[in-house]
């Protein structure tokens, strides 16, 4: 396994093997699933990965699975299913069959959509169901999961003085703190987090510990609610480290682009550098339909300060479940920041494949240009049947094309 993450990442077995052990590099595989897993961390490329899933809204597996095999043809490193629909169980169980990436879930997602399904109260749940449920789906062989475990009761004080504008934003935070409104007990995955670690270590699972607290807009960004709970976050991925069980945490949200920057370096000095995987950040509230590119812009600076897996953003964001269309733009853009980030972060290791497309690009040709390029088909769309044939410039300059001197030669 070590030696062909090793080639991949260009970089050496002991390295990973020394990083792993720190917890500053996680790999991304359980033990019951026949994948290739993937590295995330310190001196590796960045990651991308997708959501999809039914919702009870639109609850169509054939649809998912599609969705599913194009992000992976796109490009995504990993993929979360966060369905809500129907028989959720059997939809996972699908979902895995055909995922030859590592697969993520958030197991609250459905304890919750089944409460509600079945009319039982929210307060009726007991903490032996949120354990049960992150089991269920470790059994199943999912290769991470996202849980809440930084919301705690300080958290609800903090809320109820805070000037957000917008309260809460995480269906998984929002669901444990209506819980443990009604109930008056803690979270149960706060309170007893070490329960999550030996269902960890027990099927070789990440944990990916969720920032329910995360801004859902540029106001509320880096404030007391979030830092609490990413103070919390951090300590429990400490804790995680020294007892050898996988773990990254899950970062913002909406972020402007001078406070992304601080929120990596602060999260990589709370948790002792544990791998920082965000959502976005999304860097201005006002472009629904464009939020692929609002997304891109923030994973690029996140990545090059620092953040090692990117949550791709679709332009169905805030909007609706996304669409095939939506899926590829989605990764695309994620795949172009990490990039991006990479050729800073990695230098020639990332910068190699812009200088060989660089050299085709000069010496116009474009069948290389092709295989080469972020998107293949995008590539096809846009090129001019013109100018297939190599040697031809394109047809914005056409024969005043300043490459067709060399005159460094």
């Amino acid at each position: 396994m070590y030696k062909k993450i090793a080639l991949k990442e260009m970089q050496t077995e002991d390295f990973i093997r020394e990083n792993e052990k720190t917890g500053e590099i996680c790999i991304v595989k359980s033990r019951l699933r026949d994948i290739e897993p993937i590295a995330v961390g310190k001196g590796m490329f960045t990651k991308v990965n997708a959501n999809i899933g039914t919702s009870k809204e639109i609850d169509s597996l054939e649809d998912e699975i599609i969705k599913l095999e194009l992000a992976v043809k796109s490009g995504a490193d990993a993929v979360m299913d966060l369905s809500t629909g129907k028989n959720i169980d059997y939809v996972r169980s699908k979902i895995l069959e055909k995922c030859k990436v590592p697969l993520g879930t958030v197991p609250i997602y459905q304890l919750m959509a089944e409460a509600l399904e079945n009319k039982k109260k929210i307060d009726k749940i007991t903490e032996k169901d949120f354990f049960e449920s992150v089991e269920k789906h470790a059994n199943q062989g999912v290769d991470f999961v996202t849980v809440h475990t930084g919301i705690n009761r300080k958290t609800l004080q903090i809320l109820k003085k805070s000037p957000r504008l917008i309260s809460v934003v995480s269906r998984g935070g929002s669901f444990i703190l209506e819980w443990m409104k009604k109930t008056g007990q803690e979270n149960p995955f706060f309170e007893y987090f070490d329960e999550l670690i030996k269902i960890s270590k027990k099927y070789d699972m990440a944990l990916s510990l969720g920032d329910g607290m995360r801004p859902g807009c540029l106001n509320d960004s880096t404030d007391n609610a979030q830092i609490d709970e990413l103070q919390n976050i951090c300590l429990q991925a400490k804790k995680c480290v020294s007892k050898q069980a996988k773990v990254f945490i899950e970062g913002p949200g909406h972020v402007p682009l001078n406070e992304i920057e601080i929120n990596v370096k602060l999260q990589k000095k709370l948790s002792g550098k544990v791998p920082f995987y965000v959502l976005g950040p999304l860097v201005t509230d006002i472009a629904p339909g464009y939020d692929h590119i609002t997304g891109a812009i923030g994973g690029a600076i996140a990545a090059a300060a620092g953040a090692d897996f990117l949550c791709y953003v679709t332009p169905a964001e805030h909007l609706r479940l996304p669409s095939l269309e939506d899926v590829k733009t989605g990764v695309i853009s994620a795949k172009i920041a990490a990039h991006a980030a990479d050729i800073v972060k990695r230098g020639e290791a990332a910068l190699k494949r812009d200088r060989e497309f660089s050299e085709f690009r000069r010496d116009f040709d474009w069948k290389k240009q092709k295989i080469y390029s972020i998107d293949p088909e995008m590539f096809d769309k846009y090129v001019d049947s013109k100018i297939s044939d190599n040697n031809t410039p394109c047809t914005l300059c056409g024969e005043y094309c300043a490459m067709k001197e060399k005159f460094n030669e």
